[in-house]
């Protein structure tokens, strides 16, 4: 390996292009309206029960399914009850907070000009397959804690 190869190997921040600044800032603009209209739901001026559908797997079998309270978790999120959200469905509350560190690192390149390169090395050397494990163990997780709430308020 030659030197200039360790020095990027090692480097945090790179200088983004006019390009790169302008995505991160539409991406910081659609995370940023996506939380806006999330609090908006959560304090009652927007109805987004409209836009979903009823849960057929608690329809039928009276149980939550695996997703079920990642919108009240979401909500939760959004209005600023952040262990609320977790303790209601933690799959919501880490994609919240996932999103949020997103619009946060878009919005420091948008003002800085640089970019962290540990993202790019961080997503070249994970395998996509454990990422996906891991948030199958969230949500079974998740479904195993709301399950147990259910059943216990049953029975």
């Amino acid at each position: 390996m030659n030197r200039n190869q360790e020095l990027n190997k090692r480097e945090i921040f790179r200088r983004a292009s006019f390009r790169q600044r302008a995505i991160a800032g539409i991406v910081f603009l659609g995370i940023g309206a996506f939380f806006s209209v999330l609090w908006l739901a959560a304090k009652g001026k927007i109805d987004i029960g409209l836009w979903l559908l009823p849960c057929g797997f608690k329809q039928r079998y009276g149980l939550p399914c695996p997703t079920c309270g990642i919108t009240t978790s979401i909500l939760a999120f959004a209005e600023g009850r952040i262990f609320e959200s977790f303790y209601i469905q933690p799959a919501g509350a880490l994609s919240c907070l996932m999103l949020a560190a997103a619009a946060i690192l878009n919005l420091f390149t948008v003002l800085s000009g640089r970019y962290f390169c540990f993202a790019r090395r961080f997503f070249a050397e994970v395998k996509v397959r454990y990422v996906i494990i891991g948030v199958i163990v969230i949500i079974a997780s998740g479904w195993m804690v709301t399950l147990a709430r259910a059943l216990a308020a049953k029975g």
